[in-house]
């Protein structure tokens, strides 16, 4: 897997790699990570795909890290 662009963020690691045939975008939050898969094919430029990560989808994903937080805590509640 290729590092093809790193995204400066005050709040997340948002890194675009290449892999097979496709971008993989990877927006980190501590130790959780989302990862969305797109073929190169699908995508005109890597500046395009920067220029779509915007505060709503930035916001989506702020969402679903608190989701994974709260699974991640019931599931640890369990073992300990």
């Amino acid at each position: 897997m290729r590092l093809v662009k790193q995204i400066p963020h005050d709040r997340y690691l948002i890194q675009i790699h290449q892999y097979n045939g496709k971008y993989i975008l990877q927006i980190t939050l501590g130790q959780f990570e989302q990862s969305f898969k797109l073929d190169v094919a699908d995508v005109m430029n890597v500046d395009d795909l920067e220029h779509a990560i915007d505060d709503a989808f930035l916001s989506k994903c702020l969402h679903r890290f608190i989701e994974m937080r709260e699974d991640w805590t019931a599931i640890y509640a369990k073992i300990n």
